[in-house]
């Protein structure tokens, strides 16, 4: 447990065209150089895919339905918007670490080179991304990979009924709520007391953040069931967040369903499995009673 699931290796593929998408302020100097390095010594060309208008340029601009990879430099939210852009091209991105390693990222700089020679082998596993299909009032095409909050957008409390298939589940006055994706439950949804689903799981999640008295119960949403929100924003509003980013304002009715295999990012056999990562980076910790009586040997 705690692994992405593992289909059959890859085939062989042409890696002709790399696309690269960057963090725009951590340094990316050494794993751009070992990019380059790569695409110089056998042929392939480099360009990026632009995302944010204050990115520093680092190549010439390419399109993602051009290249046959999108390789990813930076953390998990750089990893958000690589795979957002390889979505509607439907091409494989893979991740690779800049200063943190995250829950998306494959591989540290220093492994990049060989990595890209396993991806041209076909020595790697497609790991396939679910998402969370958004309609927000009569806006649809929406769609969340990690995770959407309905959130309080200044003073006050927001109210927010929540539906399954039409069944009321909970009415809750507060700070909103977080509905995420099996891998979007080790970042905001952890964070605010959630469960932990593991990647395979065919569900995704809804849990309330704070509120103001009643019961506050997350809840595990079947794939194949609708979720619905009727927001009523109070005094300061609300706003809809999608992966970290403002969808809009106001919203007054969000639907959610689950949409699986949306995206491939590429893994590798002996890649660290996700529960070994939350643990190595201390987002799961141990009971202190436990630690204690491992010190005390």
């Amino acid at each position: 447990m705690g692994s992405f699931p593992e289909p059959q290796i890859a085939a062989a593929q042409r890696l002709d065209r790399v696309g690269v998408i960057i963090h725009p302020s951590r340094n990316i100097s050494r794993p751009l150089r070992k990019l380059r390095g790569w695409a110089g010594s056998r042929g392939a060309d480099v360009v990026q895919i632009p995302i944010r208008p204050q990115d520093p340029p680092v190549a010439d601009e390419g399109d993602p339905t051009d290249c046959d990879l999108i390789v990813s430099i930076g953390g998990d939210g750089t990893m958000l918007a690589a795979i957002r852009a390889a979505v509607a091209a439907d091409r494989p991105v893979l991740g690779v670490s800049s200063g943190s390693l995250g829950v998306l990222t494959s591989v540290a700089p220093a492994e990049l080179p060989d990595a890209l020679d396993r991806f041209r082998a076909g020595a790697w596993v497609p790991r396939r991304l679910p998402a969370l299909d958004v309609t927000c009032d009569a806006r649809s095409g929406l769609f969340a990979l990690n995770d959407l909050a309905v959130v309080r957008d200044g003073m006050g409390q927001i109210r927010v009924t929540t539906r399954v298939d039409d069944i009321l589940f909970s009415r809750l006055a507060g700070d909103g709520v977080i509905v995420s994706t099996p891998v979007g439950s080790s970042a905001y949804t952890l964070a605010a007391g959630g469960p932990l689903l593991t990647p395979d799981t065919e569900a995704y999640l809804l849990t309330p953040l704070p509120t103001h008295g009643g019961s506050r119960h997350p809840l595990v949403v079947g794939a194949g069931a609708r979720l619905e929100l009727e927001v009523d924003g109070g005094i300061g509003g609300a706003r809809l967040e999608i992966d970290g980013q403002i969808a809009t304002t106001r919203p007054a009715s969000v639907t959610v369903t689950f949409r699986p295999a949306v995206a491939t990012l590429v893994s590798f056999a002996d890649q660290e499995p996700l529960f070994a990562s939350l643990r190595r980076r201390r987002v799961i910790v141990d009971s202190p009673r436990i630690v204690a009586d491992d010190e005390l040997g």
